[in-house]
């Protein structure tokens, strides 16, 4: 179905497309929780009248504002790519994953840009409870964005609620609300927007950390900690929630993820949990080059079953169960997936062929096989692996996969303990005593956008080589372009991104440093 496709321009399309999207990743978790903790400053200034609360939401609204244009201009780029070097992919599933892309299109470019315009330049030109929506919608719209982005890519993890349509060789959407509220697609979209609370948390704490430092704007800063302190807790306490219901639907759809994950190279019943580990570099089996041996690893027994099916003897499959199958537990062989995948392909071929020479006979035959239902679940639900040649390649990076998921979990539970303490010193009256906490306070700011990528690492690294699982490739996926005109857009993208990202820092730095200016007093 497509064209043979050099490896090198599958890995430097994969490099650009992944520059990209960790570029924009820097700059979108902060407009997720920001806008809310910016919405609940003016919602109590609205209420008391107080006007520092006002002082501060006007503070935390132009840093907003600075990492919002620039994450904008990232997000176009990453969308154009799709259609540049990602053609094939475009064309198979265009009719499914345009329909979120052009929500999300309508959600930031009418929602977003109306009331956003409001909330930075309506402050005296309307009502204070008109203000006051603004910010509430910009903060509702901003994460509705981002949920259209999270369907369409909960939808390739766990492709559902379409059907192939044999004469335009294309995946077609037969429910949208399938689409929409896929367990894969809610538990990402909640996770993610959750863990984009967390950091902007932590900013707020570590930007405010640093004021009391230099004791400066002591007020801004301790009812800042106050608000970002609360909503941090709640948010990774949601993040826990959200992670748990995301690792439960990895293991029902991704096995191969959920095992690299956890480096589990054997599976079996009441598996034990990876608390944390070291891969070395010598092979755990000659047969599979990615399986590295531990050199060590802290384990509680029969916990991954929990985790994974609220059951302490729950068959946990790993990767060379995957690979070779268990009859017992319903895991067809690799084997037989490519089998089957290379079946669906060449029927495929056959019903074209079929229609191009004008046997209307045959291909009609074919093409009530190609929809049929059993052909469709039996068959056509492994299409991807008909391009499969060497069973390594269903294999993702164990090692970055492992320890990408273990320390971002274990930054999750470092940045909960530092909420805790932050809201626990502050209500004591103690927090500026503890100056030892505010600089680790200031420095968790690179951590907490650490753990914001590092989460991005594992879904997307962990479940290579699928764009789409199951159904394609990457190396089918990729536009069949010259790999020097790869090479040369990295390059340029890799020097304007850092710029811009050099740019915000700066800019940002420079904001904070001169502070919060003085509102007029009195009136709302």
């Amino acid at each position: 179905m497509f064209e043979s496709i050099d490896l090198s321009l599958v890995d430097w399309s994969r490099a650009q497309f992944a520059l990209t999207a960790m570029y924009h990743w820097l700059f979108v978790p902060l407009t997720l929780g920001t806008t809310f903790m910016i919405a609940i400053m003016e919602t109590i200034y609205v209420r008391t009248g107080n006007t520092e609360w006002k002082k501060m939401t006007k503070f935390w609204m132009t840093l907003f504002g600075i990492n919002f244009a620039i994450g904008v201009s990232t997000g176009i780029i990453l969308e154009f790519e799709f259609g540049t070097n990602w053609s094939n992919y475009s064309w198979f599933v265009g009719d499914i994953f345009g329909a979120p892309l052009a929500i999300e299109g309508i959600m930031a470019f009418f929602m977003e840009s109306t009331f956003i315009a409001v909330m930075f330049f309506g402050w005296n030109k309307v009502s204070p409870k008109f203000h006051l929506l603004s910010s509430w919608l910009v903060a509702i719209g901003a994460n509705l964005s981002a949920l259209w982005i999270l369907v369409a890519n909960g939808w390739m993890q766990n492709p559902v609620g379409t059907t192939f349509n044999p004469e335009t060789a294309r995946n077609e959407m037969t429910s949208f609300w399938d689409v929409l509220f896929s367990p894969v697609a809610v538990n990402k979209f909640l996770h993610t927007i959750t863990s984009g609370f967390v950091l902007s948390a932590v900013f707020v704490i570590g930007v405010s950390a640093w004021f009391l430092l230099k004791k400066r704007h002591i007020v801004l800063a301790r009812k800042s900690i106050l608000v970002a302190s609360i909503f941090g807790i709640v948010s990774t306490l949601a993040v826990i929630g959200t992670g748990d219901g995301s690792a439960k639907q990895v293991y029902k759809v991704q096995p191969m993820k959920f095992a690299a994950m956890e480096g589990l190279y054997e599976g079996g019943n009441g598996v034990a949990i990876k608390v944390f580990g070291l891969l070395s570099n010598s092979e755990a089996d000659p047969e599979y080059s990615k399986l590295k041996d531990f050199v060590f690893k802290f384990e509680i027994p029969k916990f991954l079953s929990i985790l994974a099916a609220n059951d302490p003897n729950a068959y946990v499959p790993g990767v060379k169960d995957i690979i070779g199958g268990n009859e017992q537990q319903g895991l067809l062989p690799v084997a037989e997936k490519i089998e089957r995948g290379k079946l669906a392909l060449s029927t495929l071929s056959e019903f074209k062929e079929a229609k191009k020479s004008g046997d209307l006979q045959k291909a009609t035959e074919l093409r009530t096989l190609l929809i049929s239902d059993s052909f469709q679940s039996n068959n056509f639900k492994y299409l991807g692996y008909g391009h499969i040649k060497d069973v390594n390649y269903l294999i993702p990076n164990i090692a970055l996969t492992f320890y990408a998921f273990h320390i971002m979990v274990m930054l999750g539970v470092f940045f909960l303990v530092l909420f805790v303490l932050a809201f626990w010193w502050l209500i004591k009256g103690s927090l500026e005593k503890q100056r030892w906490f505010l600089w680790i306070a200031l420095f968790s700011i690179p951590l907490a956008y650490l753990a914001s990528e590092l989460g991005w690492v594992v879904a997307e690294v962990g479940r290579q080589p699928w764009i789409i699982q199951d159904l394609m490739t990457t190396s089918t996926a990729v536009t069949n372009i010259s790999t020097s005109s790869v090479k040369i857009t990295f390059v340029l993208f890799a020097v304007i991104f850092t710029t811009l990202l050099i740019a915000e820092i700066g800019i940002m730095v420079k904001q904070i440093k001169i502070g919060p200016k003085e509102v007029e007093g009195g009136s709302k």
